[in-house]
């Protein structure tokens, strides 16, 4: 199936996992299907199964988009917490598609966990309760990481036996959606049809003497300059990359990330962003972007060699491949909720690259790769890393055993079966007439509360934006608001001079911070005097799950007033997550 193919198929609001070979365009066609969307008016729910994958799309964890966190099962109990939560609620039921990227890793006892979730939220009995949800993955990559305990319990009557399977196209809620299974059969990063001969025939179980051969080529053949080291261990490439960039003589500029947001969300950021908090650089390192270039210089995984510093900023400027050099200049990495930005995370996309994990380098392409497969252990583990590279001639290789070739056997089996859906679902579709699609697609943006036209950038940012909502009049009126906290003053002092409530002023600090007018630093000495109380609330907030203003009262007895609970709850909507 073609991308063009896809993206007509999920105009129409169907349910679809869209999957195919590495390099086939699946986040390309997910992107433009979300830049559809918001010319329309809809802002989707983007997320993904891990948080490196998160990041990439700049998008939640499933986990933190759903509420379901870490836990391994769901009570009542809990599906009746997670509803309850204003926050958590109102994004699922303000949501009317749903992405999830990197199924792959996503285990079937999670999926349903998320699927209930969504159906505690919207009410009703349909699956994700009416949500459109697009599945993007290929199962051939790494399976989910679960332990024992995940499964060892399936007495709970959300969750039966049949979850013990680890991967989530097992899932009660999968079977529930039926989704359409759009595989796409572009290629668009190896060219090379003997590396794609052997690609290919690993995921079929096919590998043969001559694929063994062609892959024996590559060991001992020249490790390209600037090709990167795979390994399984972090603890591999920390260590070789230190050691490499000791070897550079002279000192290291380093370059530190900053950060934005509430602590859960930059917390997520940092933790799945490639770039390191500290980024240590010497003319002549080896590095590789960490992010796609909107003006298309490079791209994720591009590599290249440090030759100096730029004069405007400090920035490391790169030679690539192509001999270009490249300044690269701070980047951000962002979690984005109905349009708007919660957090951000600005660095330098870089990142030594004499070495990478392979689990890291999931999602990359890269131009050269030195790997060792020798001491491969888990299935798919030696297709992820082979796949990363874009031509043989790319690859050099240390060795390779029996496993690093072989992928699940179950999924083999399944791949067979997601074949002969897409090619159905294609041919179903073709018959379909433009008339038909175009009514769909209408049927779709109305039912999601979208425009039928292409709305202006001008004015799709003002509608997509919590500020639409605010009226110029209201904001007129907090301005001296805004101007008194600036300068320092405190809430009884404010609502003293401007005559007002207090109860009005906290109410003009709540809007302001939704606008973006202030951050959590500008009202951080509003909290003097009350540290102990506020943290009190944070607390609750966190017990309960909830930040309205009666539980959590109630939850402290009485004791702490509903202005400083509402002086807590500016800070921890901004600076953490329930």
């Amino acid at each position: 199936m073609t991308q063009d193919e896809v993206f007509s198929i999920l105009k129409t609001g169907a349910n679809v996992f869209l999957t195919g070979e590495p390099g086939s365009g699946k986040t390309h066609t997910v992107n433009r299907f979300t830049a559809w969307l918001r010319e329309h008016g809809v802002e989707p729910a983007i997320t993904a199964s891990t948080g490196i994958a998160a990041t990439h799309i700049g998008g939640f964890t499933i986990h933190s988009w759903s509420g379901i966190g870490v836990k391994r099962m769901l009570t009542e109990e809990d599906l009746e917490r997670i509803a309850r939560n204003a926050r958590i609620a109102k994004r699922i039921r303000r949501a009317h598609t749903l992405i999830i990227d990197e199924i792959s890793m996503l285990s079937a006892r999670t999926l349903n966990m998320v699927e209930a979730a969504c159906r505690a939220v919207r009410g009703g009995s349909a699956p994700f309760g009416e949500l459109q949800v697009v599945f993007v993955g290929d199962f051939f990559q790494l399976p989910p990481v679960v332990s024992r305990a995940e499964y060892g319990n399936t007495d709970n009557e959300l969750f039966t036996s049949e979850e013990e399977s680890l991967f989530a196209f097992n899932a009660s809620a999968w079977r529930a959606l039926c989704p359409e299974v759009c595989y796409l059969s572009e290629q668009h990063r190896q060219g090379d049809a003997k590396f794609l001969d052997v690609l290919s025939a690993i995921r079929s179980g096919s590998v043969s003497s001559f694929h063994r051969t062609v892959l024996s080529s590559r060991q001992g053949a020249v490790v390209l300059h600037g090709a990167t080291k795979l390994f399984s261990h972090n603890i591999d490439v920390d260590r070789i990359n230190t050691m490499e960039l000791a070897k550079i003589s002279g000192g290291a500029k380093d370059f530190y990330m900053t950060s934005r947001g509430p602590e859960h969300f930059v917390g997520q950021l940092k933790k799945s962003c490639l770039s390191p908090e500290i980024l240590s650089l010497k003319i002549g390192a080896r590095v590789l972007f960490t992010k796609n270039d909107f003006a298309y210089r490079f791209v994720n995984g591009t590599l290249g060699e440090v030759t100096g510093f730029s004069e405007e900023g400090g920035y490391p400027v790169v030679r690539i491949a192509s001999g270009e050099s490249v300044v690269a200049e701070s980047a951000e990495w962002v979690v984005e909720d109905d349009g708007r930005t919660l957090a951000r995370v600005v660095q330098v996309p870089l990142r030594l690259a004499w070495a990478i994990t392979v689990h890291k380098s999931q999602g990359m392409s890269l131009d050269a790769a030195h790997i060792d497969l020798s001491s491969a252990f888990e299935h798919g583990q030696g297709y992820v890393a082979l796949s990363r590279v874009r031509t043989l001639e790319g690859l050099s290789l240390a060795g390779f055993n029996e496993r690093s070739l072989e992928v699940h056997p179950e999924i083999q089996e399944h791949d067979a079966v997601f074949r002969r859906a897409s090619h159905t679902v294609c041919e179903r579709y073709s018959r379909m007439t433009s008339a038909e699609r175009e009514a769909r697609q209408k049927e779709f943006l109305r039912a999601c509360g979208g425009s039928l036209t292409p709305i202006p950038q001008n004015a799709r940012t003002e509608a997509n934006t919590p500020t639409s909502r605010i009226s110029k009049k209201k904001v007129h009126r907090w301005e001296e608001t805004l101007k008194l906290v600036c300068e320092g003053k405190n809430v009884d002092d404010i609502a003293r001079e401007r005559g007002r409530t207090i109860g009005t002023i906290l109410g003009h600090l709540e809007e302001l911070l939704i606008l973006e007018k202030l951050t959590v630093d500008d009202i951080a000495h509003l909290a003097v005097g009350n540290e102990k109380d506020i943290e009190d609330v944070h607390e609750a907030f966190r017990d309960i799950g909830d930040t309205r203003l009666q539980p959590v009262y109630e939850y402290l007895g009485g004791h702490t007033s509903y202005e400083i609970i509402r002086l807590a709850r500016l800070s921890f909507l901004r600076d953490g997550d329930v």
